[in-house]
């Protein structure tokens, strides 16, 4: 009897142990089996692979996990900028076949590859698991899961010490969950040699022209450093209902929490290493009006310098004809549609507009957007056809007086809380005020109209938010400040 219950112990113990080696699952079908073989083509992609050297040191790379045929010489290009100097890599991984809440962890034994074994860091790993209850032990949630497994053979050639894992499997939507575990993995890698690989691959299934364009209006947005920025972006492309786009990114959770860990580790900067698709890597295998989007890329220490749309002459006069051009073709009877840009990817990034109309010099139309809400091109669409038909204050533009009207464009930076009036820099600053359900806002231009800043702050509380003209001297009043680029017609 009791060598049946030593038996079954014993069987009961290698099952865990068992349950936490999880082996090759997916060489001979994302990659090769063969460990000649698989050498062979890591050695060869990343020798392939252009150098770049970035200025700072990578802190984390973005790096796509479809079968090698397909991504695997676009992911080169991520591992090719890591040196050999980190002991700890943190594989931020989508999740394909389980819905987890925030980062399921393989927490102990390793992960297996043809070229060998990568141990669990058990100790960090544990250490994530208490210090928030969105990182959990989930073993269940790697079994069938490819996107770690398919990047540690880049790592295995790549690094030449040992090093230990971090694996993490993620889908969540809900951002503050992302940011607050981008947050906690920071804290708990300040002061080690760790890199972080967020594993994602990026639009799926559209056609060849529109996943470029999606994908590296992504590439755009990872520049500014913000996983909120990113996120909306994403909203934004999938809102324009491109044909076949199923999702922007298949890793955006992960791409969310790395990005947010990168910059609390002190990553300033983004850098496209390489974009690709499944019919630009494999077209004898793909279909060009069905692909999926690969990008490499690489956050590197620096200090911050976030991307901002650049508004170039063409890029004005572009803006200031399609106002006019929505306006007059509204004027006839037809309505605009949200287009994705296929050539200029910055006009479909985010965009807070308003557009104003003046006529023989006296304000006729102004509305727009305080908080990015769609694409710089829609978001002047909608303005422009907003200011001549939908501003309350005056009579519906006509056919007749838009020859005679002049159009100006405001593109808004991002809204920033500020403390006291005293920050508030009068022809500079653009103010809102927030109080009690009740907000306004007025352009950097009323400045000319309103020179004094106690007035100007004033006029904003009672004609703009409908408050006591002093509310914005009372603690309880939010006030924000941005600035504005602004171009006319001539």
């Amino acid at each position: 009897m009791k060598n049946k219950i030593w038996f079954f112990v014993f069987a009961v113990s290698f099952a865990a142990v068992n349950a936490r080696a999880r082996e090759a699952a997916f060489a001979g079908k994302f990659y090769p089996a063969d460990r000649a073989e698989l050498t062979a083509f890591v050695d060869k992609a990343l020798a392939d692979a252009w150098p770049v050297k970035p200025a700072g040191k990578a802190l984390a790379v973005l790096a796509p996990h479809a079968g090698y045929p397909y991504s695997g010489r676009a992911a080169a290009y991520a591992y090719k900028v890591v040196d050999d100097n980190y002991d700890l890599v943190v594989v931020l991984a989508t999740g394909h076949t389980t819905q987890v809440k925030g980062a399921a962890l393989l927490a102990s034994g390793f992960y297996e590859t043809p070229l060998g074994r990568v141990p669990v860091d058990e100790k960090l790993s544990r250490e994530l698991i208490a210090a928030n209850p969105l990182f959990t032990d989930d073993a269940g949630a790697h079994l069938n899961e490819h996107a770690v497994e398919v990047q540690l053979p880049f790592l295995q050639r790549r690094l030449k010490k040992p090093f230990k894992l971090v694996a993490a499997v993620m889908n969540s939507e809900n951002l503050p969950d992302l940011l607050k575990i981008g947050r906690v993995l920071a804290l708990k890698l300040k002061g080690r040699k760790a890199l972080i690989v967020i594993s994602s691959d990026m639009s799926h299934y559209p056609a060849h022209e529109t996943a470029r364009a999606v994908d590296l209006t992504q590439a755009l947005a990872l520049q500014t450093m913000s996983p909120e920025y990113f996120r909306l972006t994403e909203r934004v492309l999938m809102s324009k209902g491109a044909a076949g786009l199923d999702t922007c990114a298949c890793g955006s959770a992960a791409i969310a929490a790395g990005l947010e860990a990168a910059k609390q580790l002190g990553a300033g900067e983004f850098i496209n290493l390489k974009y690709a698709d499944s019919y630009d890597e494999a077209p004898e295998i793909s279909e060009k009006g069905r692909v999926v989007g690969y990008l490499s890329g690489v956050f590197v220490a620096s200090k911050a310098n976030p991307y901002k749309i650049k508004f170039d002459s063409g890029h004005k006069d572009l803006l200031i004809k399609t106002a006019r051009a929505v306006i007059a073709g509204w004027l006839a009877g037809s309505k605009p549609s949200a287009e994705l840009e296929k050539t200029d990817y910055a006009l479909n990034l985010p965009a807070a507009v308003f557009v104003t109309l003046t006529k023989n010099g006296a304000l006729r139309g102004c509305i727009g957007t305080v908080e990015p809400q769609m694409g710089l091109l829609d978001a002047v669409k909608y303005a422009a056809i907003s200011a001549a038909f939908s501003d309350h204050r005056f009579e519906p533009l006509t056919k007749e007086e838009l020859p005679a009207v002049k159009i100006e464009i405001s593109a808004l930076s991002r809204l920033e809380r500020t403390a006291s009036a005293e920050n508030i820099t009068p022809h500079r600053h653009g103010v809102v005020v927030r109080s009690g359900g009740h907000s306004g806002l007025f352009l950097p231009q009323v400045w000319e109209q309103i020179a004094q800043k106690e007035e100007f702050l004033s006029e904003l509380c009672s004609q703009k938010a409908g408050l006591p003209r002093n509310c914005w001297k009372d603690p309880k009043t939010e006030l924000y400040t941005f600035t504005v680029e602004a171009f006319s017609e001539k």
